[in-house]
């Protein structure tokens, strides 16, 4: 008997131990996702999927009705107790998990309480360019280096820039060595009274835009932070290394409409750029196809049963042809990411009667995903 061979996806789950999840809003992105991760944990895999995502979508796929922490939280498969590996899931929180590496970094535990109860500090770690991105890298790499998983699944943001958390390390890099940091340090490093003549009026000028209290307190979380970009930096560092390593892999997800499938292949030309490549692709909600017969076939049998009499027959082949020409129609739509990610790559998951809000319909999705 011979063996199949292994999909795309199979070979992700044999050999990942990060999968990447990105696509536009509204192509099921997290609903693959969680499934991946459940039918991981079935093959003996102790997976944690874990959503960028601040909405329920997560929680919702995998029937959690009291929802999602910046925690994993265990799955208890009910309906399957055997299944030999073990499904987690969380969301992230972007500002606990910057808490987190406050903690981590700061000399004493008082050096920490004291910038996380810094105004300035608030204000960046809520709404600083980048924070959630980073702190989504951040995230993906303490749970890679957590022994209770050996799968980590991240399901992206809905949005255009879902891949800039590939950048995000990069970019917290860049800041800590720019000279406006360094000079933002210096009321750290030599006491706001000895600044030097040059920094006292860029000081002043800041002061005036945002305001004495607000740069009072800046220089007051950089006089905390001295000491700790070193550890940032270095973090920084092994964080974009593990993004470009081979053990992790990314998936495309997309639909049968124009606009998913020039995101999806966006989301191809941003990996590309960052020396990345797709591991596979899933194509969400497409018409199943019924039978062998063409659009022009069964068109041509409706004519014939209806010139014998037999409408309901021809009904039925006409129905049947025009199912068939939609599905045509969908192939095309999709043609051009087949053909930038290759024929292999592809994995069809046809439109289901109903939406996914448990585990038997994630097992649901996983049979068009896999060999179950």
């Amino acid at each position: 008997m011979t063996t199949p061979s292994l999909t795309a996806l199979d070979v992700v789950i044999r050999d990942a131990q990060i999968v990447v999840s990105c696509g536009s809003g509204g192509v099921g992105k997290t609903t693959a996702a969680a499934a991946l991760a459940l039918h991981a944990a079935s093959l003996g895999r102790r997976v944690v999927v874990v959503t960028i995502d601040p909405a329920r979508r997560l929680a919702d796929a995998l029937g959690l009705a009291e929802g999602l922490s910046n925690e994993p939280t265990r799955v208890q498969i009910v309906d399957q107790p055997d299944t030999p590996g073990e499904l987690w899931a969380m969301m992230l929180d972007p500002a606990t998990t910057f808490d987190g590496l406050v903690r981590q970094y700061a000399e004493t535990p008082e050096r920490a309480e004291r910038i996380l109860a810094n105004a300035f500090y608030h204000n960046i770690a809520g709404a600083l360019s980048g924070t959630q991105e980073y702190m989504a890298a951040e995230k993906l790499y303490q749970l890679h280096r957590d022994e209770r998983f050996d799968l980590v699944v991240v399901d992206t943001p809905p949005t255009r820039n879902a891949l800039d958390f590939l950048d995000a390390p990069a970019t917290l890099t860049r800041f800590i060595n720019h000279r406006l940091f360094r000079l933002l340090m210096l009321p750290a490093r030599k006491g706001l009274k000895v600044l030097n003549v040059a920094a006292q009026p860029i000081l002043r000028s800041i002061g005036k835009v945002v305001g004495g209290e607000v740069l009072a307190d800046a220089i007051a979380f950089f006089q905390a932070f001295e000491g700790m970009e070193t550890g940032f930096r270095d973090r920084a560092d092994s964080v974009s290394e593990l993004l470009h390593s081979r053990i992790t892999r990314y998936v495309l997800v997309a639909s049968p409409r124009h606009d998913t499938v020039e995101e999806a292949r966006y989301f191809a030309t941003r990996l590309a750029e960052s020396e990345l490549t797709v591991a596979a692709v899933v194509v969400n909600r497409l018409q199943p196809r019924f039978g062998d017969a063409t659009a022009e076939e069964a068109e041509e049998a409706a004519v014939l049963a209806e010139a014998s009499g037999r409408h309901q027959l021809g009904a039925l082949w006409r129905n049947l042809g025009e199912l068939r020409a939609l599905a045509d129609a969908e192939e095309a739509v999709i043609a051009p990411l087949v053909a930038d990610t290759g024929a292999t790559a592809i994995h069809r998951v046809p439109l289901l009667a109903d939406d996914v809000h448990d585990l038997s319909g994630l097992r649901e999705i996983a049979t068009h995903l896999f060999r179950v």
